[in-house]
């Protein structure tokens, strides 16, 4: 007769065998399935890995940043599991109850966090250029270069260097960290579409304005006000002006021209400036808009107050709001009120 296991090697043998098995089975616990991200005391932890980085990038992000409790068991395992070769760029939440397994899995298929930010209105390219810098990996250098290729953007978005301020609507947006700067532009330019539904294209069309040229009046609105009120009434000021072949003489587009957003009293000096800006001197709407307007803005001039107005200035009480008129003898009382208040403030600029 055969001897029983127990009969031949004995109880010690099993036990040591037991042993080692609860011990590789604690090892593998450890390495794979243990939680190593480090807590982290000031919110949620994140890596970051740029495009075209390897695997000693990765090392050295974690060990930095202190962001893994045992960074060694973690680059063991990722070179078993050959993640030096399938390194994948993006902005990587790290949870402080993950594992290496599931931080590895969730590397090496790229599952990134989008990134939420808000874009706000800007009036010259290298603005929106740094902002959009200060939250993607988009370099500002390669996006600026991209804003100033006519033929790039007449044929990508059929706009030019002029209006391409039109593509960008400020507000809420969520992309990956990792988008380039290409990419955001044709971010922006789904947004756009989506903004300018068939109503609002029917309601441009109404006012025979293109979608464009709707962008440029309403720059000049939103520069004009920030009073929800008193946007579709100064909306409806300048639309009249246009129907009716007057100047708009729009304050802010002279700033532009000029170049000094910070001036709180317009000369007749400036009025002389020579450029296409210039609404004193030039007809109809300047050849691109002063700032990127927002959605409150574009909707107030597709949903113009309908009003016989054709002045408007700021009331000198320091509210926002505005005085409106139909006469230009109006209109002086209103703005003589407006300049004694800054004479009063001594503000002669």
């Amino acid at each position: 007769m055969k001897k029983s296991f127990f009969a031949r090697w004995g109880w010690p043998t099993l036990a040591v065998i037991l042993l080692l098995a609860l011990t590789a089975a604690a090892s593998a616990w450890y390495v794979l399935w243990k939680p190593n991200v480090k807590p982290s005391a000031f919110g949620p932890a994140y890596l970051y890995i740029r495009t075209g980085s390897g695997f000693a990038a990765v090392q050295d992000s974690l060990r930095k940043y202190e962001l893994l409790r045992n960074p060694g068991t973690f680059e063991w395992l990722a070179r078993k599991r050959d993640y030096p070769n399938h390194v994948r760029p993006g902005r990587y939440l790290l949870a402080p109850d993950l594992s290496n397994s599931a931080l590895l899995e969730k590397l090496a298929q790229g599952q990134q966090d989008t990134v939420a930010f808000v874009l706000d209105a800007f009036k010259y390219k290298p603005q929106l250029a740094r902002q959009i810098a200060r939250q993607l990996e988009a370099d500002s250098v390669g996006l600026r270069r991209l804003l100033q290729d006519n033929a790039f953007l007449q044929r990508q978005y059929q706009l030019d260097t002029t209006t391409i301020l039109t593509l960008f609507l400020p507000g809420p947006y969520r992309l990956f960290w990792n988008t380039s700067a290409r990419q955001f532009l044709d971010s922006a330019a789904a947004t756009h579409r989506r903004f300018w539904t068939p109503l609002r294209r029917q309601r441009a069309d109404s006012l025979r304005l293109s979608p464009t040229e709707v962008h440029v009046l309403a720059s000049i609105v939103q520069r004009e006000t920030a009073k929800k009120e008193d946007k579709p009434v100064i909306a409806g000021v300048y639309l009249n002006r246009l129907r009716r072949g007057m100047r708009l003489q729009a304050d802010p587009t002279l700033l532009w021209a000029i170049g000094n957003f910070g001036v709180k009293r317009v000369l007749n000096k400036d009025k002389l400036v020579d450029s296409p800006y210039n609404t004193y001197k030039h007809k109809g709407l300047p050849p691109g808009p002063i700032t990127s307007a927002n959605r409150q803005s574009l909707d107030a001039v597709l949903k113009p107050a309908a009003h016989q107005y054709l002045f408007f200035c700021a009331r000198p009480d320091h509210s926002g709001y505005s005085d409106f008129a139909e006469t230009f003898a109006e209109h002086k009382q209103n703005a003589r009120r407006y300049q004694h208040m800054l004479d009063s403030m001594r503000i002669l600029r």
